[in-house]
């Protein structure tokens, strides 16, 4: 349980994660565009203020400069009912909006035709306002000698303030608001998309050694987390495969090493409980012959272990490396050994001179396995044949195999051979076909599936022929090549 509340706490970290990652993100987005945004809001209103003073500064400075010009007083800018108006000739303002303003300039000339600023404060005003500034150059004063007269008009930047603040207020409102509402929108869709994960790692810790036929739930769609459902799934199915193999891999093993050893016990209690009829040298030689089927079966069994072992890390072959090898001398001696065992002739009219890339102690025991396995299922004969094809006949054979620069071994007995449907169960590890090919016969259903797996590790083929009738006809591809002299003919 403890263990359940852990992985239950890493998903809810997972979804926290991605909901604060999520709400950090857009938070940050929402204040820099909310910043960004009151910003452009102020330059906006200020600048439509700076539109309309600069209008009211050129409608009073064309006034100006009509003849006779405004009285002293100047009538009221309309922009705003605190905007204000002067006009300043050689730094005295001899026309105003308001009296109070008679005083002093409401700001400095402008360099040039025209100016726009801010200044703190103008006389009987609060706050900040904005002044712009125009020059009067074609209006003449009497007393001013004829200086250039200046128009003055200001208004207050409070509505701007404002409308920049309340902008401000509903932004600070609205971006904790939205960043909350996607954080729990986030929440519930990374809740809602984890949820197929949460029952994925249930499913898949409530899997056991002996209950492998359970799987994960596969959600509908093809997006990851299907996609992980079902490769999850296929890897359960190879587990699964993979266990029932080894499952019947140890109690075949088990089985066949559990009946010699009966064997062996059932002769020895048999001798102790009756010594006088007791015949030592038999059960010796009976004990013997178990022993060394016994130790033939243990080293299968390793080398297959090994072989498994090879080909899932990726490491070297069980018995060493590739090296040329003489197929051909090779087969001739193992035909010559068993021949002298073999209870049925074997004849090897034709090896043809070849050379293989391989382990010699490798395809040596391939050999000797279908050898053997030919031996013990022929009822008089065996006829062993070794063929080069340099290819002088391009094309493909009927089974698939490119004809070019291959060696075939084949070796045929004359027994009851192996129905059509048995074709590949027979390369199995432990199969057994029917009576005719049993236990009794001497076999362990090792010989084939190892001689297989040492061919296929070679980069070679062996099948059986389907279409050979009369018995059985193993044949062994290998890629090699015509060797430069004879072989020596057994």
């Amino acid at each position: 349980m403890a263990g359940d509340r852990g992985r239950g706490r890493r998903t809810a970290t997972v979804r926290f994660r991605i909901t604060a990652l999520a709400s950090v993100a857009v938070a940050v987005v929402l204040v820099v565009t909310a910043v960004g945004l009151v910003a452009v809001q102020r330059r906006a209103l200020t600048d439509s203020l700076d539109e309309s003073l600069a209008a009211e500064a050129r409608a009073i400075a064309d006034d100006a400069a009509a003849p006779g010009g405004p009285g002293p007083d100047l009538d009221p800018p309309a922009i705003d009912d605190d905007a204000v108006a002067q006009v300043v000739v050689d730094g005295e303002v001899v026309e105003a909006s308001r009296p109070d303003l008679r005083q002093q300039p409401l700001a400095p000339p402008p360099e040039g035709t025209t100016a726009v600023h801010t200044v703190d404060s103008v006389p009987g005003g609060d706050g900040a306002f904005r002044v712009a500034s125009r020059r009067v150059a074609s209006r003449r004063v009497e007393r001013s000698d004829g200086a250039p007269a200046v128009v003055h008009v200001a208004a207050p930047l409070d509505d701007v303030a404002e409308a920049t603040a309340l902008l401000a207020r509903s932004l600070a409102l609205a971006v904790p608001a939205v960043t909350a509402l996607l954080a729990a929108l986030v929440w519930a869709l990374a809740g809602r998309t984890l949820r197929p994960v949460e029952a994925i790692r249930g499913e898949v810790a409530r899997i056991g050694a002996t209950d492998l036929r359970r799987r994960v739930p596969e959600p509908p769609g093809d997006d990851e987390i299907a996609r992980l459902a079902r490769t999850m799934n296929a890897m359960l199915d190879r587990v699964e495969d993979a266990a029932e193999r080894q499952r019947r891999f140890v109690d075949d093993a088990s089985h066949e090493l559990r009946t010699p050893l009966a064997r062996v016990r059932a002769e020895i209690e048999v001798d102790l409980r009756h010594p006088g009829r007791a015949d030592l040298a038999a059960t010796h030689r009976s004990v013997l012959d178990e022993t060394v089927g016994m130790q033939h079966l243990v080293d299968d069994l390793l080398h297959l272990a090994r072989a498994d072992t090879a080909r899932e890390t990726g490491g070297p072959a069980p018995d060493g490396g590739a090296a040329p090898a003489r197929l051909d001398l090779l087969v001739a001696a193992e035909v010559r050994d068993a021949r002298a065992r073999a209870p049925v002739a074997l004849d090897a009219p034709s090896l043809a001179p070849v050379t293989v890339a391989g382990d010699t102690a490798e395809l040596r025991r391939a050999v000797a396995n279908l050898l053997d396995n030919a031996t013990r299922h022929a009822r008089s004969h065996v006829v062993v044949a070794l063929a080069a094809d340099d290819g002088a006949s391009s094309g493909t054979a009927s089974d698939g195999t490119v004809g070019d620069g291959t060696v075939e071994l084949a070796v045929e007995d004359d027994g009851p051979g192996v129905p059509a449907d048995q074709a590949e169960r027979i390369f199995e590890r432990f199969a057994r076909v029917d009576d005719a090919r049993s236990a009794g016969d001497g076999g362990t259903g090792l010989g084939l599936a190892i001689a297989r797996e040492i061919v296929e590790r070679h980069g070679g083929r062996l099948t059986l022929d389907r279409h050979h009738r009369g018995g059985a006809r193993f044949v062994m591809r290998l890629p090699g090549r015509r060797a430069g002299e004879a072989a020596d003919r057994p």
